[in-house]
C-alpha cells in the first residue's frame, strides 16, 4: 500500500470508528482536505484491493480487511508516540505530526520491538488505547467533563482534542491526565466549571471541559 492509501484507510476508519458503516465521499473529501472526485478515484483503488466497499451514490465502508489494515496503522502511530515521549523525552504535543510519519514504517517486527520494549502500553499518551497486534484494545469507561455533575470526582483519562495549542494550553495550567478532579460548582449560564484539580482550585470554561476525558470513581 502506498502512504495516500495508508492515510485514507485511517481517515474512513476515525469516521466510522469500527462499525464500518457507510461514510459519504463529502466526509472524507473534507477529513482528508481534498476534492470529493479525489476520493472516489481512491474508493475505486482501495475497492480494487478488497479493503473497501464502494456504493456510488451512497459511501465507503472497510470491509474486514481494510479495519485490519487501519488498526495495524492506528497501532504504529501511537506506540511510536509513547516511545517518542517515553524513550525521546517529547512532549506529547509534539508527537503527533512526527508519529504521523513513522506510521507507514513496514517493519512488522520492529513494531512489535517497541511494543515489548514499552511493556506493551495500553494506551497513547493523549488516552487513546493502542490496538494489540490482533487488533484488539481495551475500551475505557469515560466522559467528558463537560457531561460530569457538580460534586463528582474522577481521574482525567484522556482529551478528545489532540492539537498542539489545547495541549501546551493543558500544560501551562498544569492540567494532565491522572489528574484527580472534583467538580466544586457548574455554572448554568455558560456550562463553565469550577474545579479542583488535585490541590488547585480554578475556572475552567465550558470548551475546555468539552475537550477532556475523566473516568469517574465509582
Amino acid at each position: 500500500m502506498t502512504k495516500s492509501e495508508e492515510n485514507y484507510i485511517k481517515a474512513i476508519y476515525h469516521l466510522g470508528g469500527h462499525r464500518s458503516q457507510l461514510i459519504t465521499t463529502n466526509a472524507i473529501a473534507e477529513e482528508m482536505d481534498t476534492k470529493p472526485s479525489s476520493v472516489t478515484d481512491m474508493a475505486k483503488k482501495l475497492a480494487d484491493k478488497g479493503l473497501v466497499d464502494y456504493i456510488k451514490y451512497r459511501g465507503i465502508s472497510l470491509t474486514e480487511k481494510g479495519t485490519k489494515t487501519a488498526l495495524s496503522i492506528i497501532r504504529k502511530h501511537r506506540l511510536w508516540e509513547v516511545f517518542l515521549v517515553k524513550k525521546l523525552d517529547f512532549s506529547w504535543d509534539e508527537v503527533h505530526e512526527v508519529a504521523e510519519q513513522l506510521e507507514h514504517i513496514k517493519s512488522e517486527k520492529l513494531i512489535d520491538k517497541i511494543d515489548e520494549l514499552l511493556d506493551f502500553p495500553k494506551f497513547d499518551p493523549h488516552g487513546d488505547p493502542i490496538p494489540s497486534k490482533e487488533g484488539e484494545f481495551f475500551e475505557r469507561d469515560k466522559q467528558l467533563l463537560s457531561e460530569v455533575s457538580k460534586g463528582q470526582r474522577g481521574i482525567c483519562v484522556g482529551v478528545k482534542d489532540t492539537s498542539s495549542a489545547f495541549l501546551k494550553f493543558l500544560d501551562k495550567n498544569k492540567i494532565a491526565l491522572g489528574n484527580h478532579i472534583e467538580i466544586l460548582e457548574k455554572e448554568d449560564f455558560d456550562n463553565s466549571l469550577f474545579v479542583k484539580i488535585e490541590t488547585k482550585e480554578m475556572h475552567i470554561s465550558n470548551m475546555i471541559a468539552s475537550n477532556l476525558y475523566i473516568k469517574i470513581n465509582t
